[in-house]
């Protein structure tokens, strides 16, 4: 069989466990034939199906992220490593380094940008390739999640402008010795206890950077007080939230003495807001 029947058929097994069923299998054949997906498409598809693609595609059936698969995720423009440890990071919250763009397209770039809850590192690695005179300090509550975030700054060329601390936030005193900021990010957990989730999510990524209380709004009840003392004069802190959480999220900015400017996505979603 031919890599591009083996993909049709692969993307029509897939249809009913995907939305993207035809870009996860071309994504699975690429990592099959350890070629770039462009590559593949150009110059692979009269090829021979590799051995090993079959195996790839029944754990993409079997609801496995293909970014677990392939262990690799890419997130405005860079090459992250994923692991199990970290959630995958999405192309929606690449609104959140638009929002920081924008606010600063006009004004000073901050020096010193801070990740709340950093995982893969995607929000810092980012924002650091704005602007490359900063440097940055990405906490997590996992030490697996940091290691990732490591690597990711050191394959990037990153490493020394980037500093790792294993932080939890839940516990009193988290932010007494981080110091001051010009730029603050974050994508907390913000999922219901109780929401349904598609599987990909709800059986392959970390639960604690999931899952947020009833109404998904636990975490911002810690952070947003805390910004305060953690921003520089003037800075912005931005924060991904939920579909339907522009509104209390908003309103808890309200209480602690922030004015709330909300960024929608690509799809038109809200998906951020932008603390002053």
């Amino acid at each position: 069989m031919s890599v591009g029947t083996a993909i049709r058929r692969a993307a029509e097994l897939l249809a009913a466990s995907s939305d993207t069923a035809r870009l996860d299998a071309e994504l699975l054949m690429a990592q099959a034939l350890g070629a770039t997906r462009s590559d593949m498409l150009l110059r692979h598809m009269r090829e021979p199906e590799p051995a090993g693609f079959a195996t790839l595609v029944e754990r993409r059936a079997r609801h496995e992220p293909v970014a677990h698969i392939l262990g690799r995720q890419e997130f405005y423009g860079l090459d992250l490593r994923v692991t199990r440890d970290t959630l995958i990071p999405r192309g929606d919250s690449e609104t959140l380094v638009e929002a920081a763009a924008e606010w600063f397209a006009d004004r000073e770039p901050p020096a010193r940008i801070l990740d709340l809850g950093t995982g893969t590192g995607a929000l810092l690695l980012a924002a650091l390739s704005l602007w490359p005179e900063a440097a940055g300090l990405g906490i997590d509550a996992s030490e697996a999640a940091l290691a990732v975030a490591q690597e990711n700054a050191v394959a990037l060329g990153m490493g020394e402008r980037v500093s790792l601390r294993l932080t939890d936030w839940r516990q009193p005193g988290w932010a007494d010795s981080l110091g001051r900021f010009g730029l603050a990010l974050c994508n907390p957990p913000y999922v219901e206890e109780d929401a349904e989730l598609a599987p990909e999510v709800r059986d392959h990524e970390p639960a604690r950077a999931l899952f947020a209380g009833a109404e998904g709004l636990d975490d911002y009840r810690v952070l947003i007080p805390a910004l305060r003392g953690l921003l520089a004069e003037s800075a912005p802190a931005i924060l991904e939230i939920g579909a339907s959480q522009a509104a209390p999220v908003a309103a808890l900015a309200t209480t602690a003495g922030f004015a709330a400017a909300l960024h929608h996505d690509l799809a038109g979603r809200p998906r951020a807001l932008l603390l002053t």
